[in-house]
């Protein structure tokens, strides 16, 4: 993970399928609530996962709305969803959390 609080990018990156996402991940989820709250900086965020397993996904889930939270709100947001051009399931997986939420995310094939 990198998070650039004086740019606004963010990026999270590689394999994520620690034994307990949720307490794994509730210092992102601290971090982001205040970047959020302090500034009003656009937000670049760049998910950039190999992989990732179902409690995974739902603390990435947790993310987004937080984003599209923000975005709702009057925050510049731009998501990235990277995957690799042989990688069907993180395009997918991405795909899927499109449909469900109001966030236009930008699709980067490597």
């Amino acid at each position: 993970m990198h998070f650039d609080g004086t740019s606004g990018v963010l990026e999270i990156e590689g394999d994520s399928y620690p034994e307990h996402s949720l307490q794994f991940y509730q210092p992102v989820f601290k971090w982001l609530d205040d970047f959020i709250q302090r500034t009003t900086l656009p937000i670049a965020f760049h998910f950039k996962l190999s992989y990732f397993n179902t409690s995974s996904s739902k603390c990435i889930l947790n993310i987004l709305e937080k984003l599209e939270e923000a975005n709702r709100n009057g925050r510049q947001v731009s998501l990235h969803w990277h995957y690799r051009e042989d990688d069907e399931d993180i395009r997918e997986s991405g795909e899927e959390f499109a449909e469900d939420l109001s966030l236009t995310f930008q699709f980067v094939k490597h």
